[in-house]
């Protein structure tokens, strides 16, 4: 799949527009610290399934977050929440996933939820 980007490191999705491989891919030293966390200590990865592995979870993103695209343009709304996310992941047949990323996300919410409050607070302290 990196082969098909062209030696020019773009990618043509043939409407015009051109998008740098290196804006496309998630950076490689992401996903290395991600799968050395999977494997024992010693391990080595190739060059070669580092950057299989970055052109797999780019495109497993881009699909995901492309259902979750046309589920919003359907609803007539223009913001992809984590919700869509879940939702395309689950239209996708990824359903296992779902319920995992829903705990995370209400988690997230709570957190975000905490700070906002914290900083009315500190906010109106000021005042």
């Amino acid at each position: 799949m990196a082969e098909d980007a062209g030696a020019s490191g773009s990618n043509n999705d043939g409407d015009g527009s051109s998008i740098k491989e290196q804006d496309r891919l998630l950076p490689i030293a992401n996903v290395c610290r991600i799968m050395k966390q999977i494997l024992h200590p010693n391990a080595k990865i190739s060059k070669e399934a580092k950057e299989t592995m970055q052109e797999c979870v780019s495109e497993f993103i881009s699909f995901v977050t492309g259902e979750a695209s046309d589920k919003c343009k359907k609803e007539r709304h223009k913001t992809v929440n984590g919700d869509d996310i879940c939702s395309a992941l689950a239209t996708l047949g990824f359903d296992e996933y779902a319920p995992p990323l829903k705990r995370y996300l209400g988690k997230y919410r709570e957190l975000e939820g905490d700070k906002a409050e914290a900083n009315q607070d500190h906010n109106s302290n000021i005042d």
